[in-house]
């Protein structure tokens, strides 16, 4: 689904108001799943990284900056994903170059490049075969809301520039939670960019730790850096990606907006590379869209990848490594 443009809290709108019931309903049976769903626990710590915003706010590049931590420590980290989108229930190990996204999914097939990577439906399976394949420490990327697998470490991921959006649960705006309940059961924030929302700064100043980060571009993207483009994008919110182009120097001719996890058709790619080829521009994607993209297409595309950047990168690190103690 592509993210409705109310959710951002375009005041015009009376959808919000109009399904407000419905989001009435929805945080109902989320909180009573919650309160009502019994916890394992497994032997290796586990660390979740989450938000409360649906699509979008880093989760990913998150999770693998702290596996990335983790392996300069020595330590064997393994990731643990749903597998939003793949037909596989797991648990199962993903294999690049066996598996295809259709199986496992596109984030864990970007995780499976950092450290070892299992999908499952059910997280607790997925964590005990994580465990028995060696793992040190277990990364969830996302299960924030999920309450069947007990989290050593919870890190709330948020958005600086989106923010909630109009503040509103799901179907009325972007919120899985309100933010206050999110707080409630994080350790730790992570808030990429810059925060403006005076309500969101007030909630956070009364929170800690918070740790800020950056969006950067990797050192492979630098050849991308300053070129004319037409981009395409099927994430959370695709505008992210077209941003931070732009302040890469990157001469946008054209931005296509996809819905998150939108299959690629080989006649999409075709149009946009025909555009490209005829304004001189290179055709740049992001790294989740690249491994959805058909074989005979991926030789057409560059990818423009991003890191995550810690301000204070240390002072999360000792966090981190206090969990593999107390374990």
């Amino acid at each position: 689904m592509k993210t409705p443009q109310f959710w951002q809290g375009d005041s015009k709108s009376l959808m919000p108001a109009l399904l407000t019931p419905a989001a009435w309903l929805y945080g109902g049976i989320s909180r009573c799943h919650r309160a009502l769903q019994k916890s394992a626990r497994v032997s290796t710590p586990v660390i979740c990284v989450g938000n409360v915003v649906a699509g979008g706010a880093g989760k990913t590049p998150v999770a693998v900056e702290i596996a990335r931590m983790f392996l300069t420590e020595g330590k064997n980290p393994h990731f643990l994903s749903r597998g939003y989108g793949g037909s596989l229930t797991g648990p199962t190990r993903v294999v690049l170059d066996v598996h295809s996204f259709r199986e496992v999914g596109d984030e864990p097939l970007i995780l499976a490049e950092t450290a070892p990577t299992w999908i499952a439906k059910d997280r607790v399976a997925g964590a005990r075969a994580a465990t028995e394949a060696g793992a040190d420490v277990i990364i969830m990327d996302d299960g924030f809301q999920n309450p069947s697998l007990e989290k050593d470490l919870s890190l709330l991921v948020l958005d600086a520039g989106y923010g909630v959006g109009n503040g509103r649960l799901i179907p009325a705006g972007p919120l899985r939670e309100t933010l206050a309940a999110g707080l409630r059961r994080a350790n730790a924030v992570v808030l990429v960019g810059n925060i403006t929302d005076n309500d969101i700064k007030n909630q956070l100043n009364n929170f800690k730790p918070v740790f800020n980060a950056t969006i950067v571009p990797r050192a492979s993207s630098a050849g991308i850096s300053g070129e004319k483009v037409v981009a395409f994008a099927g994430i959370g919110r695709p505008e992210k990606f077209f941003t931070s182009l732009r302040e890469a120097g990157c001469e946008l001719i054209e931005c296509f907006s996809y819905a998150d996890h939108h299959i690629y058709n080989k006649d999409e790619i075709m149009n946009m590379v025909e555009l490209g080829a005829a304004q001189n521009a290179a055709l740049v994607t992001t790294r989740k869209d690249y491994v959805r993209l058909p074989v005979e297409a991926k030789m057409m595309v560059s990818v423009f990848d991003v890191d995550m950047a810690f301000a204070n990168p240390e002072m999360l690190r000792s966090l981190l490594l206090s969990v593999l103690k107390e374990g």
